[in-house]
């Protein structure tokens, strides 16, 4: 294969290539604006630094448990601070994040961590009643991480810990590294099909970001940008709202849906 003299002597490299990932967003909002506002919710507030600094305690609590690149973490979450943090360090340790609709009953739940062979649930009590059956009917062997959010009623705990005790002892820097193809799976979502079960699709690294980037430029977002969380995150993982505001490096304000 002949090569052009315009390509001759540049293969990818570190210094001409970087992976498209939206996890780059929160990396850089950190660096450009480590004490804006990114998250609002309830009494809980937490800037850019201290939002990159909790999804990389989680990315690091979930590799001292043994997952890495292309492993399925499932979140069964309201509109919280947490939703946020799992959809940036969970692709942060190349892990593949699976959102569930909080509205699904125990069987299709139980059908989908089956097939996305999820090894971790972090699930928020409010939905306990469901995953709790749901838990019964699995052949996994899951690691269940309970969100206790302060805001939500009802529910008991049903993992081995809470959330804020898992990545309470976890390093908050994570090294630079992932994915290595921007091609690589980033989430795994399931559509409610017409017949049967539920289909799986996936979201990679590149799609994600360059969606998240059009819709910042069509919604205009910006610094100044305050975001109410009305769109459950889980759908769609938040039509990727989810990283384009903090793209922007607006303020996410999270309202449990």
């Amino acid at each position: 294969m002949t090569v052009s003299i315009f390509e001759a002597q540049l293969a990818k490299d570190r210094a001409n290539y970087e992976p498209l990932t939206p996890v780059s967003f929160l990396r850089r909002a950190a660096q450009v604006a480590p004490s804006h506002t990114a998250i609002i919710h309830g009494q809980r507030r937490y800037t850019y630094a201290q939002f990159l600094a909790r999804s990389s305690q989680l990315a690091n609590a979930l590799a001292g448990r043994g997952i890495g690149p292309g492993d399925c973490v499932a979140i069964m979450g309201a509109n919280t601070p947490e939703m946020l943090e799992a959809h940036n360090g969970v692709p942060m340790l190349g892990a593949v994040l699976n959102s569930l609709n909080i509205r699904l009953d125990a069987n299709t739940i139980a059908f989908i961590l089956d097939h996305g062979e999820a090894k971790v649930l972090l699930t928020d009590r409010a939905f306990s009643e469901v995953i709790k059956k749901a838990l019964t009917l699995t052949e996994r062997e899951l690691l269940v991480i309970d969100i206790d959010d302060s805001e939500s009623q009802g529910g008991e705990c049903l993992g081995e810990m809470n959330y804020e005790t898992f990545i309470a002892d976890a390093d908050d820097t994570f090294p630079l590294g992932q994915p290595e193809d921007e091609w690589q799976a980033l989430s795994l979502l399931y559509t409610s099909g017409t017949t049967g079960n539920p289909k799986g699709c996936v979201y990679h690294h590149r799609g994600a970001y360059l969606n998240a980037l059009g819709n910042m430029a069509t919604m205009e977002l910006n610094r100044d940008s305050v975001y109410l969380w009305t769109l459950p995150m889980f759908h769609c993982d938040g039509w990727t709202f989810t990283w384009a505001v903090t793209a922007a490096m607006g303020t996410h304000v999270c309202l449990r849906a």
